[in-house]
């Protein structure tokens, strides 16, 4: 075994990994294009062996690895895990850490922090007494802290102990097929890129709709609400990526400073009345560790503008939510008739749980008369058996980028900064002006006002 790479992930047992690092793991082994070739340490708190470990992650394996799960090719894979039993939040322990990563001769290291961002700080402190671990790489999950100032804090840590550009702040969003294909879409194709702009386009919609409420998340949950746990981590990202200028070249660079000015460009609004709704799903406030008269929001909708010369007056509509009528995530763009009365054309980027791309476009009905109907093409890449196989996983993708030093598709600094920037100032706009947080049916659309939003300026949400 080439011990000279050494992954560890920090919350070994716990769902993420679970139900997605170790699968991706798997699939990149089963795919043979793995790149991470040396040991696996899983750092968990509870009382397993390697083998037992290994045992019980093979299971998991079996049940949501992208790729058939084939014993040989497992067995390979878990030669390479090694369990090692620790509390991550003790200081002291890490001492134990650094003796066993020196017996077993680790380096080049590569930190996965699957654990809630409370628990960054103080791994970065315990890793201090590990022997080269501020020369190796970290990931860490999003949201990166609870609010600006926690994120401030954390990231100051973050960057006094890894090199800035060893810091993978990851967004599974970021890796998801539809997603990365949204600038094939607009920049290869002249019928998208030579329209896309304020002038043909009447509005974006991105929507990330679920059917779950909070789960066994609410402890976390009740402290973040939609804004935050979705909006401002992943939406904003996707944002950026349908609204920026084509990069001027290749690289992270080129590709960040262009999501950043479509950032820097969202218009604050000055009456959050006409701009902003958050609801709650009856029943949050029951919901395991949810405080019981709890105000957090689990559906928010907002229209923004970019107030730049391609997007200037043009609305963008953002929604997301939980318990809601079924899952999905899109973003449609809603191009402006050429006539009154003729039906819009759409062209609809689906990314979850379908992936693929709708578009609706009019045609002359057959006959003698002129009258127009509505044509639909309808690709649907994941209906395909040999797409699902050939297709990686978010996960797969960001953790191989990782390993090779890619980072156009993980968030920069100064993009998570300038994003809760914006929601810490938009909620307390929504707060001071004694807006409410409009209770909604489990199982339904979300909350009426969000509608009632768009149709005052004669739009509706494309389902």
């Amino acid at each position: 075994m080439n011990k000279e790479q050494t992954f560890t992930i920090f919350g070994g047992t716990g769902d993420l990994t679970f139900r997605k690092l170790i699968p991706a793991l798997y699939n990149m082994a089963a795919a043979d294009n793995e790149q991470l070739n040396g040991q696996i340490v899983i750092i968990g708190r509870r009382d397993y062996t390697s083998e037992a470990y290994r045992k019980l992650a093979g299971e998991w394996v079996e049940k949501f690895a992208r790729l058939s799960y084939r014993e040989e090719i497992y067995k390979e894979l878990a030669e390479r895990i090694v369990y090692y039993r620790m509390d991550f939040t003790d200081e002291e322990e890490y001492k134990g850490l650094d003796e066993f990563y020196r017996a077993s001769g680790a380096g080049g290291h590569i930190f996965y922090f699957a654990v809630a961002p409370r628990f960054f700080g103080t791994i970065v402190k315990g890793l201090k007494a590990v022997h080269g671990a501020g020369s190796g790489k970290v990931v860490i999950e999003k949201p990166f802290g609870e609010n600006l100032k926690a994120a401030e804090e954390l990231n100051i840590m973050m960057e006094a102990f890894f090199q800035p550009d060893h810091i993978y702040r990851i967004d599974h969003y970021l890796g998801k097929e539809m997603v990365r294909n949204i600038q094939t879409i607009r920049f290869a194709n002249p019928i998208f890129s030579n329209i896309w702009d304020a002038e043909h386009i009447e509005c974006i919609q991105i929507s990330a709709l679920e059917e779950v409420g909070v789960e066994t998340r609410g402890g976390y949950y009740d402290h973040s609400g939609a804004l935050k746990d979705m909006m401002q981590n992943h939406l904003f990202q996707i944002l950026t990526i349908v609204a920026m200028d084509r990069p001027q070249g290749p690289g992270v660079e080129e590709m960040h400073r262009e999501q950043m000015k479509v950032l820097q460009a969202l218009a604050l609004p000055e009456d959050a009345t006409k701009s902003a709704v958050l609801g709650q799903y009856r029943g949050y406030r029951s919901e395991q560790a949810v405080a019981a008269h709890s105000a957090t929001e689990t559906y928010a909708a907002l229209r923004l503008f970019v107030e730049n010369d391609r997007w200037r007056g043009m609305p963008f509509y953002i929604r997301t939510g939980k318990k809601l009528t079924k899952r999905e995530m899109q973003v449609a763009v809603v191009f402006k008739s050429p006539v009154p009365g003729v039906p819009q054309n759409i062209l609809n980027i689906k990314i979850q749980p379908t992936e693929g791309v709708y578009l609706q476009f009019n045609i002359k009905r057959p006959g003698e008369l002129d009258e127009i109907i509505q044509a639909k093409m309808d690709f649907c890449q994941s209906c395909s058996y040999i797409n699902q196989m050939n297709t990686p996983e978010a996960y797969e993708r960001l953790i191989g980028a990782c390993i090779r030093g890619e980072r156009s598709w993980f968030s920069q600094w100064d993009q998570v900064e300038t994003s809760w920037n914006y929601v810490d100032a938009l909620r307390e706009r929504y707060v001071s002006q004694r807006l409410p947080v409009y209770a909604y049916e489990p199982g339904n659309a979300g909350p009426d006002e969000a509608d009632r939003m768009l149709e005052r300026y004669g739009h509706a949400w494309f389902d």
